[in-house]
């Protein structure tokens, strides 16, 4: 939004002694606001011109007029460890800010894309060889400080929550405070009379709305940089601000000694805590990120949309329809210029429809999905993701300060001789050697991060101690990189800052995981919060499949901690328990499953079975030099033992979905917890006529899982299971066919031809010597098989 630009006194404007000022009001990531500031600017001439934004961002707003910084990008504030643990606080109701993380963020962010108003008072600045100064509170309050709304003061009282778009737009007889500014704004050419009647909106807002304490304590500051300017000697100074600051910024300011004194307590507060001023640099953004709002309270959803108004030149909705047809095309998807011709038709009727004064993205995405993508949703959600949020990377230049993870991450990454290249290579790690372990250490913490620098692999080499990653670095992960600083200013720093701000909003099996990455990255200091937290949530969990979720990833944990050189501590402990619990669990957790969920539990119940036996198995192997067992092996045996007996207890139990009890049966075979009379003796009764078709069809398929050899090797196996299906009636075999085809689709082509002759008699130790052949049967197909071999 912004107010009128003109020279005669009205609402935006304010004259100071021989200064003259002009505030424009305007919405933080707008085109129609974009134009207008560019317009106000060439006919205003200011000699200063005074940004929302942090004014450590002083030193750095030069670099804007640098046609290497390219947007979208943003500016990054980051202080060191404030002396006391307080949250930080930004502005997500006008977006001036950064938002508030539960967990301490370390570093704030102010995005701008070309369709920025202050990103195009920037660059007009640079261009114009006029200075450039941010008002805004300074970027250390947003990173040490609690600027809460939650007291108040007869001055300044708690506000109402309530966006002033809202009420400006129902007051219009809209639904939608979107669609209403850009109506009202967006969709015009540079109409600068329209912001007065905003500006003048907004007062009337202001008089009846409460002020809420941060933005008393911003527009304070806002004033005295505005006084300081007008001090310096500037004659026509221009502001661009939110619209909701107008009111405050124009007219007769309040003295300045009032503002002062609401100011003092806050920057003695924040000189107290021994960082008042931040680090601000210019860091590469990316749309996608300016539409989920990371770390700022002033995202749009549709940025490449908001692009693509400000930059086309003319007939900005068939170039968009254009650029959609383009993009389907490229998919395979047949668009046509007469689908071009009907989507601009139909966008344009819509919008008359509905009163419009343009036709908006919501009319061009209904005449894509009409006509376009004929209604499909998946190929309307390629549209969405390409083109009105799109992939657009900034560029930030050389001489540009590095953001600190960005200098942490070099550094690393020379010290341990591991290159950032575009070229996908496979980087295989020997876990003994100090300089590998660093450099799995420091892929496990990017990982956490979400910068997905590496990927896991296998290795053709055999042990603990042998890691795998295919290493390929994306441009678009220095986004991702700066956006992770929110959580340190180291690599380590935050990835420890971002697994405990990912605990407290994840359950029990994802904390377990959380403790298996920090454990492999080494967050020393993130462990022992992570521990009690898991410790927690498993004295409180009751659901089993919670409980057998989180095993696995502890499991490992136990198992590998030893390799890595760390020490896993009280994880035995929490193991231990949190398998217990499991266990008295199981017998309620298998019974009453419909077939859905039976299919969930057994991958489940795989998962904590192989973890178990691989902490029980090859003890010696993993015994400390002098002989003595290595940490948790008492707890593995144990385990072990107690999850198979576990399982045996409830083998026969007739309430068992048969996919449960073929898994089961199987396990206690193969982990020799069961003898061979045993097994054979559960095949049989679920085998047995009396039992439905289609329970043993789902008992076969667990007892046989994704592999054919035990029908292969174990002759008995294969005539039980052959005799079964030879004795369905056609009507039970039809009902049973897709679970057999689904279990035998998974072995492999050497086991399904090998299971095929040994039935056919051709194995060696089938029951059967031929399959027998019906005479009229054959005789039908053997025409057909000449014409095809007569053919070839």
């Amino acid at each position: 939004m912004t107010s009128t630009a003109t020279t005669s006194p009205a609402a935006g404007s304010s004259a100071a002694g021989s200064s003259r000022v002009e505030v424009l009001g305007i919405r933080h990531h707008g085109p129609g606001s974009a134009r207008s500031v560019v317009r106000a600017l060439e006919a205003l001439r200011p000699d200063v011109v005074l940004i929302e934004g942090p004014p450590e961002a002083d030193d750095v707003a030069g670099l804007a007029g640098d046609p290497g910084l390219v947007p979208p990008v943003a500016l990054l504030a980051h202080a060191p460890t404030p002396k006391r643990g307080r949250a930080a606080s930004g502005d997500a109701a006008d977006g001036s800010g950064a938002t508030p993380e539960p967990q301490r963020p370390r570093a704030a962010f102010w995005p701008f894309a070309v369709f920025s108003p202050e990103w195009q008072a920037l660059r007009w600045a640079a261009g114009n060889d006029v200075p450039v100064r941010f008002i805004d509170l300074p970027a250390a309050a947003h990173l040490t400080l609690d600027i809460t709304d939650d007291t108040s003061s007869d001055d300044h009282p708690v506000p109402l929550h309530e966006d002033p778009l809202a009420r400006l737009a129902a007051a219009a007889g809209y639904g939608d405070a979107e669609r209403w500014w850009e109506d009202l704004v967006e969709h015009r050419t540079g109409d600068l009379a329209v912001f007065e009647a905003v500006a003048e909106a907004m007062a009337a807002l202001r008089e009846d709305e409460t002020i809420r304490h941060r933005d008393a304590l911003r527009e304070a500051h806002m004033r005295l940089r505005l006084r300081a300017a007008i001090k310096d000697g500037a004659e026509r100074i221009v502001v661009v601000c939110g619209a909701w600051h107008v009111p405050a910024l124009t007219g007769k300011l309040p003295p300045a000694a009032k503002d002062t004194a609401l100011l003092r307590p806050f920057l003695k507060e924040l000189k107290d805590t021994g960082h008042a001023k931040a680090t601000v640099t210019w860091v590469p953004w990316s749309h996608g990120r300016l539409a989920t709002r990371t770390g700022y309270g002033a995202g749009v959803t549709s940025p490449g949309w908001y692009h693509h108004m400000f930059t086309a030149a003319d007939r900005p909705v068939e170039r968009w329809l254009a650029h959609a047809g383009e993009l389907l095309r490229g998919e395979g998807l047949p668009v046509s210029s007469a689908h071009l011709i009907e989507g601009v038709r139909l966008a344009d009727t819509l919008a008359a429809l509905r009163g419009r004064p343009a036709t908006g993205l919501d009319e061009a995405t209904d005449a894509i999905r009409s006509v376009l993508v004929d209604g499909d949703d998946v190929r309307l959600a390629l549209v969405r993701d390409q083109l009105e949020v799109g992939e657009r990377l900034g560029e930030v230049p050389p001489e540009a300060p590095a953001g600190p993870l960005e200098r942490d991450l070099a550094a690393r990454t020379k010290t341990l001789r591991l290159p950032r290249q575009a070229l996908a290579k496979q980087v295989d790690l020997d876990l003994r050697k100090p300089t590998d372990l660093e450099r799995s250490r420091l892929l496990h913490q990017l990982t956490l991060l979400g910068v997905a620098w590496g990927r896991q692999v296998g290795t053709s080499g055999k042990g603990t101690f042998k890691e795998g990653w295919e290493v390929e670095w994306d441009p678009g992960l220095a986004v991702d990189l700066v956006a992770a600083g929110v959580h340190g200013t180291t690599v380590a720093d935050a990835a420890s800052g971002k697994v405990l701000h990912d605990a407290a909003r994840t359950g029990l099996a994802g904390i377990a995981r959380l403790v298996e990455g920090a454990l492999l990255a080494d967050l020393s200091a993130a462990l022992p919060p992570l521990l009690d937290t898991l410790r927690d949530q498993a004295a409180l969990g009751h659901d089993s499949d919670a409980l057998l979720d989180a095993i696995p990833a502890l499991a490992r944990t136990l198992r590998y901690g030893d390799v890595r050189g760390t020490s896993p501590g009280s994880l035995r402990i929490v193991l231990t328990s949190l398998f217990t619990r499991a266990r008295t669990a199981l017998p309620a957790a298998v019974v009453a499953l419909d077939d859905d969920a039976a299919a969930a539990l057994v991958p489940r119940l795989r998962e904590v079975s192989a973890a178990v036996s691989l902490l029980g198995r090859n003890e010696r192997a993993h015994s400390e030099p002098d002989g003595s067992a290595s940490p948790g092996d008492d707890t593995a045996g144990g385990l072990r033992g107690e999850w198979l007996d576990g399982l045996a207890r409830i083998a026969d139990r007739d309430d068992l979905h048969g996919l449960v009890a073929g898994w089961i049966a199987r396990t206690l075979r193969d982990e020799q917890a069961a003898t061979s009379e045993q097994t054979q003796a559960r095949l049989s009764r679920f085998l047995s006529p009396g039992t439905p078709a289609r329970t043993a069809a789902a008992f076969i398929e667990g007892f046989v899982g994704s592999s054919g050899l035990i029908l292969v090797h174990d002759a008995a196996l294969l005539a039980l299971v052959d005799r079964w299906l030879s004795s369905l009636s056609d009507d039970a075999f039809v009902q049973v066919l897709p679970l057999l085809r689904r279990s035998f689709a998974r072995f492999d082509a050497p086991e399904r031809r090998a299971v095929g002759e040994r039935v056919a008699g051709r194995g060696g130790s089938g029951e059967r010597s031929a399959v027998p052949l019906h005479p009229e049967r054959v005789a039908r197909v053997l025409p057909v098989l000449a014409t095809i071999l007569e053919k070839k």
